[in-house]
């Protein structure tokens, strides 16, 4: 009974199973963010996948002329009647659409595998290094997964300045962006503007996600960073992500803030310091 008494109020290891609490609930919340995308991601696939496999079936008419035309060469009894096959074919129109379909098809390919490997990057709930990671790349890969959020609700501004490497954990900081972008759409009724905006300042990195939508009242912007506090409507969401981002933030030595007029919008800032300070063993 002494022991027991000693190991749940030796600071230690109380600390020790709150990080670890905190992880798990982090963990949780991203792949929960995951699964709330998952329905938009397929339809981000769905699409270039569609017309890939619609142009593969006009290539395989096209490639059925073609033969006809090449296995006429053994067997034609003139240049006239490879002449006419080609005409027969509308060989000038099949040479140019052929082009203009294997374009198209590249494009959706390359779609698709942007979006692979956005969802690769993203997801790595396992890192907890922290490394020099390239922010603009980071803000990109999440646009990518949550680009069915938002291509429907906001024109997506980039606003980025020149940002030197980051000393973070680049999946945590995605998911603090991801938080925001996905609150700044919901925050849209119709059609508005997200703009990421990025700069310098001496040591530190800003980022900032400014969006107008319906904006937050002072009384509820007091609040927002608390845990499970959300004005969304139940179902709608767990009123973690905010108070997660918040605890990212600070892990990161640095500081998120908001700044919203009701009826004009929201600008959350997020400020991090380029480099993180010297850890003992002990941290």
């Amino acid at each position: 009974m002494t022991d027991a008494t000693n190991i749940h109020s030796d600071p230690a290891v109380l600390n020790q199973r709150l990080e670890q609490a905190n992880k798990q609930l982090l963990q949780s919340e991203k792949l929960a963010a995951i699964g709330q995308l998952a329905a938009g991601v397929a339809h981000e696939i769905n699409n270039p996948v569609g017309y890939v496999y619609s142009n593969l079936q006009s290539l395989e008419g096209y490639l059925t002329d073609l033969f006809r035309l090449t296995d006429a060469v053994d067997s034609a009894q003139s240049v006239e009647d490879l002449r006419l096959i080609k005409q027969n074919i509308d060989y000038d129109y099949l040479r140019d659409d052929l082009k203009d379909l294997l374009a198209e098809s590249r494009e959706g390919i390359e779609r698709v595998k942007t979006i692979i490997s956005a969802m690769k990057d993203f997801s790595h709930i396992e890192e907890e290094e922290f490394k020099p990671a390239d922010i603009h790349k980071g803000i990109e890969t999440t646009l990518n997964v949550v680009n069915n959020e938002l291509k429907y609700k906001a024109e997506i501004i980039r606003e980025f300045g020149d940002l030197p490497e980051v000393e973070c954990i680049i999946s945590q900081i995605n998911q603090v962006i991801m938080n925001l972008l996905v609150n700044a759409a919901h925050a849209i009724e119709e059609f508005g503007k997200i703009t990421v905006r990025t700069k310098l300042d001496q040591d530190q990195v800003i980022i900032e996600v400014e969006d107008t939508g319906t904006g937050i009242s002072q009384e509820h912007l007091n609040r927002i960073f608390e845990p499970f506090f959300t004005t969304k409507p139940i179902g709608k969401g767990t009123g973690l992500g905010l108070s997660l981002s918040f605890n990212i933030v600070e892990k990161h030595g640095g500081r998120i803030e908001a700044q919203s007029t009701p009826g004009q919008g929201t600008c959350f800032r997020i400020t991090l310091p380029v480099a993180q300070p010297e850890r003992s063993d002990d941290d």
